[in-house]
């Protein structure tokens, strides 16, 4: 197991370093930012699907996975500890009825270990919650008119906890803190009676510092319906919760030669306190999922899963004011998946590629934000590999998806996406009791 921790970490820091190109997407203007996939690269795989849990792989998006039946090859007595690892690159093509662009965002998504226990299974870890990174710009007659920048977002430490109540059915819940800032700027350009940028500019600075706790249960049911067929049922559910918001403003005088080259030259901060703006609290909305499936252990699955967020509960006085320029608001999202994968044989001694886990999907989603009346929705498809690695059922995963976020219609922007995520999924077993002396 050390040697497979020392390949996780070695991988981990490959994914740091190498993500830190431009990040996000600039629908990550609104709000706290986008929100990120909460799930490993196997969810991800098959649209997006939580509801198939195992013995081997880390379900980050349903707690009550981190209890299951032990494994028959342990003589049903135990189960492996699981540690699992991924990142992803994103591309995607920025499409409006005035021209087109490119971003790309290279990120670390989740770091989580799951540890057996009898009847119950724990697990923690680190992954992000949401990423903020916009550069916006709008043209008047002489050139740049406004420039909004942002960056940064929330992330999440979880801890979780399962419990086996029955053979067929367990529960679980996660106790997630959230931490993390916000940091965005608006320069708003003045230009003399030549049309030339004037020398000194003013710019809004803001910083948000976000944090607070919120949990998640959920429970998974799994019923034999015949010596091959298994069916499982799987719902989750968060209640509302808020964020405390510490913030700040500052306006500054900018000296400008170029528009890539601003020096402050005088700096005043906001009394955000006078206006009840210091200390603010975000109201994150309550989410809810149900799915169900059918398949043959170890050999095929298929599933769909819906999700309901009460995203119309979202508010934050401090960006409602920032953002009242622009017609924003906020409607519930929904979400949903179908999705699945096929073992042609787990066991073959003669084939690797028999072996190998053939995952795909589609998602349809409404994000739940609405701009100039118009409803941003998103869609995917993607596919990918589970590739077996050494002994204990550890894997590299592999997978892809395509898809669209977005409208070019009243001047918004359309993102086309191309996402590509990796992870190791590691699995050994610890405490075991010596039979021999």
């Amino acid at each position: 197991m050390i040697k497979k921790l020392l390949i996780v970490f070695l991988a981990l820091i490959a994914f740091t370093s190498y993500a830190q190109e431009d990040a996000a997407s600039p629908y990550s203007f609104y709000g706290i930012g986008s929100l990120k996939f909460k799930g490993t690269v196997e969810n991800q795989s098959m649209g997006g699907l939580s509801i198939f849990s195992d013995s081997i792989h880390v379900n980050l998006r349903n707690p009550a996975s981190y209890a299951s039946k032990n494994l028959e090859l342990y003589g049903n007595k135990s189960r492996p500890v699981k540690f699992t690892v991924g990142g992803s690159h994103s591309t995607a093509k920025l499409k409006s009825n005035s021209g087109e662009d490119r971003y790309n965002s290279s990120t670390f998504d989740y770091i989580a270990l799951s540890i057996p226990m009898n009847k119950f299974g724990f697990g923690f870890g680190l992954l992000p919650y949401t990423s903020v990174g916009y550069k916006l710009e709008t043209y008047g007659t002489n050139g740049i008119e406004t420039r909004f920048r942002g960056e940064g977002g929330v992330n999440k430490a979880f801890l979780s906890a399962g419990y086996q109540i029955t053979n067929n059915l367990s529960a679980g819940i996660d106790i997630n803190y959230n931490f993390g800032n916000i940091q965005n700027n608006t320069v708003s350009y003045i230009y003399n009676s030549d049309g030339e940028l004037a020398r000194y500019q003013t710019r809004e600075d803001n910083r948000s510092d976000l944090s607070g706790f919120n949990i998640n249960f959920g429970v998974i049911y799994k019923q034999n319906l015949s010596d091959r067929l298994e069916l499982t049922t799987a719902m989750t559910y968060k209640p509302k919760s808020t964020l405390k918001s510490s913030n700040e403003r500052y306006f500054n005088t900018l000296s400008i030669t170029n528009l890539e080259n601003e020096t402050i030259v005088n700096s005043i901060e906001a009394n955000l306190a006078a206006n009840g703006l210091k200390e603010t609290e975000l109201v994150m909305p309550a989410k809810l999922s149900v799915g169900a499936g059918i398949g043959q252990p170890r050999k095929w699955f298929v599933g769909a899963e819906y999700t309901f967020q009460k995203t119309s509960d979202f508010s934050n006085e401090l960006y409602n004011a920032s953002q009242s320029a622009i017609a924003t608001n906020y409607k519930n999202a929904s979400n949903f998946s179908l999705g699945g994968f096929f073992i042609p044989e787990y066991n073959s001694f003669s084939s690797y590629l028999k072996r190998v886990v053939y995952r795909a999907g589609v998602r349809f989603g409404n994000t739940g934000l609405s701009i100039n009346n118009e409803d941003i929705n998103e869609f995917g498809i993607s596919f990918g590999l589970g590739l077996p690695v050494g002994n204990a059922f550890s894997n590299a995963n592999l997978g892809f998806e395509i898809g669209k976020k977005g409208t070019v219609n009243n001047n918004l922007i359309q993102e086309n996406f191309v996402n590509i995520n990796l992870s190791l999924s590691l699995n050994d077993r610890w405490f075991i009791k010596r039979k021999y002396n």
